[in-house]
């Protein structure tokens, strides 16, 4: 059985917050919401840099092959403006690229703000690491990797995180497990282990 720990690398982009013009929430949000969600072992590696496309993409090979990561998990810089370069350097780095994620990503958001459809997430996978570019508000981070629940707390859109434990399994990765109270992983029941 794979005990190993999980290792997220949390990418912060942002000229300002970088450059110390305002406070960095991203990776708040993102370590706040690990925390809730994940029930397995994590731990994380953080790193807050400009929007600069040869930056972002030596952060990503570092956190994928040198520091190890798992999952890597970038906020900022996938809009439409010049300065968003994140899916460029994202893509730059990647073995395989996972469309599907950022397909759902838009999805999600397209359920609150029509210009979801401006932005430009994406997923691929360097060797053993899932990187996934995602929104950069608190908010729409949080509604981005849980999906969408009615009153009654039914799912209504899965939320991409749900397909996150099963592709690192697939590629090599610890074997997560999740609160089904925040988001419930999905396995194939072939892929699922008891309970510890």
């Amino acid at each position: 059985m794979n005990d190993e720990q999980l290792i997220i690398g949390l990418v912060s982009i942002s000229d300002r917050a970088s450059s110390g013009v305002y406070e960095d929430k991203g990776i708040p949000a993102l370590e706040e919401w690990f925390g809730k969600a994940l029930t397995s072992p994590w731990r994380m590696e953080t790193r807050l840099i400009p929007d600069e496309q040869a930056v972002i993409e030596a952060t990503l090979i570092e956190l994928c092959d040198t520091a190890g990561c798992h999952l890597v998990l970038t906020t900022g810089g996938t809009g439409p403006a010049l300065r968003d370069v994140t899916p460029e350097a994202t893509l730059a780095v990647a073995h395989k690229v996972m469309p599907g994620f950022g397909e759902q990503m838009r999805q999600i958001s397209l359920h609150f703000v029509p210009t979801a459809i401006l932005s430009r997430q994406t997923a691929v996978i360097r060797g053993k690491s899932l990187i996934l570019n995602l929104p950069g508000q608190p908010k729409s981070i949080k509604e981005t990797l849980e999906g969408l629940k009615d009153a009654e707390g039914k799912q209504v859109v899965p939320g991409i995180f749900a397909a996150v434990p099963y592709c690192l399994d697939l590629i090599g990765g610890p074997y997560v497990e999740t609160d089904d109270a925040v988001i419930k992983a999905f396995r194939p029941k072939s892929a699922i282990r008891p309970k510890s």
